[in-house]
């Protein structure tokens, strides 16, 4: 349902588009799944992200006032890309003018309704709004770059009692064009926003956008993951994290799993949840002590023994192929001198993993 916008900005010269009250299925845009976009911390973050990696240069940049948009943040978008899409899909009109509740908001997303949930929104809106992002990607023309912010503008409405009535906002030209091309939005699993460490919900982003429903899974370099974070975190301290993830099986429909190449080269390898975990639990989660950190996919029945030194041995013959097709740049680490990253050594406190409920 659309009206015309009253306002003199550039909501002026656009539609409003009130986002159905219905509870469309969560829909993300493959771009902010697959590359280094949010801080993955509630920490304060105001360091850039800086990622130049097979031709595709991203960076995002924060204002010291608010802070760099989080992870947590980006569920406002997903609820943005699942209404636009449910409008269009049932032959609505759209515009990058949306308008909701607080509540409609806060519900989709998996968040409580009370007075400071609704102060952590402000916050949110006002971090994405003042996040600003430099990319190369879906521009015409080579090393072009678009920049915008994740929010163009948002107002918000209060009724004559001077609660929260409603809020308006208007997402970029960038985001809207790629909510509305099929080939660039997938669905996700409600389960998502249950996801309280921000590692968690990065990485299954990773695993949804790249892994698909491919019935053998994918693979990826740990070093390059590390690369497509954005992480402020030493690699030690994200490969411990990864790999703290791998033994608890967090992300719903997916079990992750870590192979080690003759070379020493480590890689996660993820296929979907119909193919059960060994032991029906995580990779190393039943393991005895002195059995080594890591126990290859595929371990015998029991888990009680450690298996004998093998190259990750498996029931089936072949290794997982590694993730070329869906992304021609998953696997390359040609541009790993490009991203300026890592922290120091001591900046190891500031870990991207946090749990919770944004601020």
């Amino acid at each position: 349902m659309l009206r015309k916008s009253q306002s003199r900005s550039e909501r002026a010269q656009l539609e409003l588009f009130y986002a159905s009250s219905a509870d469309p299925a969560p829909r993300d845009a493959q771009d902010l799944m697959a590359y280094p976009f949010f801080s993955l911390s509630k920490t304060h973050r105001t360091r850039p992200i800086d990622y130049d990696v097979a031709g595709v240069v991203i960076r995002v940049e924060a204002v010291p006032e608010h802070g760099m948009a989080t992870i947590w943040d980006a569920d406002i978008l997903i609820w943005a890309a699942s209404h636009l899409v449910e409008a269009r899909d049932a032959g609505l009109r759209t515009s990058r003018l949306m308008a909701a509740t607080p509540y409609e908001i806060l519900t989709f997303i998996g968040r409580g309704v009370s007075s400071r949930d609704y102060q952590r929104l402000k916050a949110a809106l006002d971090r994405l709004q003042s996040t600003t992002v430099a990319t190369t990607i879906r521009q015409p023309a080579s090393g072009r770059r678009h920049r915008f912010s994740w929010i163009n503008e948002w107002v918000e409405r209060t009724d004559h009692r001077g609660k929260p009535a409603g809020v308006e906002l208007i997402v970029p030209d960038w985001f809207y064009r790629a909510v509305l091309d099929d080939a660039l939005i997938l669905t996700i699993d409600r389960a998502y926003f249950s996801l309280t460490g921000g590692f968690d919900r990065w990485l299954y982003r990773v695993v949804r956008k790249h892994g698909g429903r491919q019935r053998n899974g994918w693979r990826f370099e740990l070093r390059h993951l590390y690369l497509k974070s954005g992480s402020l975190s030493p690699f030690k301290r994200f490969a411990f994290e990864l790999r703290d993830i791998v033994r608890r099986q967090p992300l719903p429909g997916y079990v992750l799993s870590i192979e080690v190449e003759i070379g020493g080269k480590t890689l996660l390898a993820f296929e979907p949840a119909s193919v059960p975990a060994p032991c029906g639990q995580s990779v190393d989660g039943l393991v005895l002590s002195g059995t080594r950190p890591i126990v290859p996919s595929g371990t015998g029945v029991s888990c009680y023994r450690e298996p004998k030194p093998a190259l990750t041995p498996r029931t089936k013959r072949a290794n997982r192929t590694l993730n070329l097709e869906s992304n021609s740049e998953s696997n390359s680490c040609s541009g790993r001198a490009a991203v300026n990253n890592a922290a120091p050594a001591d900046d190891i406190g500031d870990n991207d993993a946090s749990s919770g409920t944004a601020s």
